[in-house]
């Protein structure tokens, strides 16, 4: 069987990622349009030599990858928005845990510019794969870190993971790289109760916010955790 070719800015993907955008409740200029447009046949392309990611057809990135990923969007203006009526705002630094690809790191990239993001993943062709997606893109707030994110110690505000490990493991592993007063954002499927009851006593669940991501049947949603 031949391989689906990448996806590719044309006026039925622009439609369709417009479309998806709109019922997120997220606006994209037209230049961040086509990034992620672009940023979806970078993924396509390097998945014919290296394994990204499982999901190959192309309207499956859109909804799998991209409304995925935006759905996150609105809720981490928000935070950042009551953030900054409290604080002396300075820009956001945040470290995406176990990037992959670069989900959601990327497209947080590309719609918040305002935003340094950092993607780090243990396997080095991933880490390259986000550095040529910075460098093509010309996405100066983004970057990408070959390494165990027990080594990281940098103090992000925000530090986030898509379906990277357990609650435990992923608060855990990335402690040394939350900033004070900084915030976990995991994404998750279905409401992850066993895990949440399995967090240790220094660890505060102050949200499980539901997600809506427009073309897909089924629940997700964001646990938002800091330290005690």
């Amino acid at each position: 069987m031949s391989e689906p070719e990448a996806i590719s800015p044309s006026n039925e993907n622009e439609s369709r990622l417009e479309g998806i955008a709109r019922a997120l409740g997220c606006r994209l200029s037209t230049p961040q349009g086509e990034q992620l447009l672009g940023y979806l046949a970078l993924i396509g392309r390097w998945n014919k030599v290296y394994n990204l990611t499982a999901v190959r057809d192309p309207q499956e990135m859109l909804t799998l990858h991209l409304a995925d990923s935006l759905a996150v969007l609105a809720p981490l203006r928000r935070w950042a928005a009551q953030r900054a009526s409290t604080e002396t705002p300075v820009p956001l630094r945040l470290l995406d845990v176990g990037s992959g690809a670069g989900l959601p790191g990327v497209v947080i990239a590309i719609c918040c510019p305002e935003i340094s993001v950092t993607c780090v993943d243990t396997v080095g062709k991933k880490a390259a794969f986000i550095q040529q997606v910075a460098a093509t893109l010309k996405l100066a707030n983004l970057r990408a870190v070959h390494a165990r994110v027990e080594s990281l110690s940098d103090g992000y505000d925000v530090v986030c993971s898509r379906a990277f490990s357990s609650l435990v493991d992923f608060t855990a592993w990335s402690a040394k790289a939350l900033a004070p007063g900084g915030v976990w954002l995991a994404m998750k499927g279905k409401n992850p109760v066993e895990e949440l009851a399995a967090l240790p006593s220094g660890v505060d669940v102050f949200h499980v916010e539901p997600l809506a991501v427009p073309g897909l049947d089924a629940e997700r949603c964001i646990v938002w955790m800091r330290r005690k």
